[in-house]
């Protein structure tokens, strides 16, 4: 398993435009994506949204970033996000 946790932080008054693209991004991923097995989208109620994706390995992630849905998502909520903050980790096998 890869996980992804993605922090944004977002501009003042950008919550309502945001979460709709976001949702639907997070819903393309698993309905389009055979590598993706997870896709949280969670706030604080306020400006900041967390997410916590599950990939079978670092390439089904790379193949989320290069999708269709998620390049035009990123565009369109680029002047969305005051800060982003990305962490990968992978699965530790005992």
């Amino acid at each position: 398993m890869y996980a992804v946790t993605v922090t944004f932080t977002l501009r003042a008054g950008t919550r309502d435009a945001f979460l709709p693209l976001m949702q639907a991004n997070a819903r393309a991923s698993l309905e389009q994506e055979p590598g993706c097995r997870q896709f949280d989208v969670c706030s604080n109620g306020d400006d900041v949204i967390f997410l916590y994706e599950l990939y079978d390995d670092a390439d089904a992630f790379q193949t989320h970033l290069q999708s269709t849905h998620f390049k035009s998502f990123d565009a369109e909520v680029a002047g969305m996000i005051a800060d982003k903050s990305v962490a990968t980790f992978t699965q530790v096998t005992q």
